[in-house]
């Protein structure tokens, strides 16, 4: 279950050396790169207009032994998520109403166990940022934001921001000085030993979707495991209907309904190109942000 909350704590942010350069390299303040970052994903309006949306893919575990596990990721604003991965006989569900979330595991047999989530990751879904992320509107947010200095990451210069909570929680956010575009974050994060260690997470192949950006593979790492896990993102859906209730704990166990969601036939090339309609994730992930 840890795991699987580690895949979806990455959607909403072989860890690299960092080489650090001069903080005189900088030439941007703090505030003038969160806006380049913002124009270079779209723009404040077209994330503005979003108002739910729906990733479709699967995961590639670091050990292999799972195969590859669709998943399905739904997120409505203010602050609402469900995230569902399905393989070898278990399904297992994330929610998050805004205020509080909940887990559920079900196996081949018996009834399906839901728990409440620990305050620790109640904390986490609360400052996830949302559908855009931490950095839009961040000052609305009650997020500071500081320039931490300029890195070399896989050798492409890269500003590297603090972000600071009310809280006390603290990350960093890693923007690519060319495209302006997010390459990597971090965050703390306990194991299954419950020990704190920092968890890397990157971000790549970054594709538009009605005219904003969406990295279409994201990496998950820490120091002590010795391969990352990787999420592929095969389709996305902006805006489809999204009900409050479906984020809601369920009153009972009971496998969930199918939701039908309306996806355009995109551009050669673009990402969104499968069929319309999915239900859970194990019906609606394949084939192959």
């Amino acid at each position: 279950m840890r795991r699987i909350a580690a895949w979806l704590l990455a959607a909403a942010w072989a860890a690299p050396v960092l080489a650090v350069v001069e903080r005189g390299a900088a030439s941007l303040s703090a505030a003038e790169i969160v806006d380049k970052n913002i124009a270079a994903r779209g723009g404040l309006a077209a994330w503005q207009k979003i108002r739910t949306m729906v990733w479709v893919g699967h995961v590639q575990t670091a050990d292999g032994a799972a195969g590859e596990l669709p998943f399905l990721l739904e997120q409505k604003r203010p602050n609402m998520t469900r995230f569902e991965v399905k393989g070898q006989g278990v399904r297992s569900v994330r929610g998050f109403d805004g205020a509080s979330g909940w887990k559920m595991r079900a196996g081949r047999s018996g009834e399906p166990a839901i728990e409440a989530y620990s305050g620790e990751e109640v904390k986490f879904a609360r400052e996830a940022g949302g559908i855009d992320g931490p950095l839009i509107d961040y000052q609305a947010k009650g997020i500071m934001v500081s320039l931490d200095g300029v890195d070399s990451i896989d050798g492409r210069k890269a500003y590297r921001l603090s972000l600071a909570w009310p809280s006390g929680t603290s990350r960093h956010v890693w923007i690519d000085a060319e495209s302006f575009l997010d390459i990597q974050s971090d965050r703390q994060a306990r194991d299954n030993r419950g020990r704190i260690a920092t968890v890397v997470v990157r971000y790549g192949d970054f594709r538009t979707v009605d005219g904003v950006q969406i990295p279409m593979r994201i990496e998950t790492s820490s120091a002590m495991a010795k391969s990352g896990d990787k999420m592929l993102i095969d389709r996305v859906a902006l805006n489809p209907p999204l009900e409050d209730r479906q984020f809601a704990r369920p009153a009972m166990p009971h496998r969930r309904r199918g939701v039908t969601i309306d996806i355009p036939a995109p551009a050669s090339g673009a990402p969104s190109s499968l069929p319309a309609q999915h239900g859970s994730a194990g019906e609606a992930a394949r084939p192959g942000h």
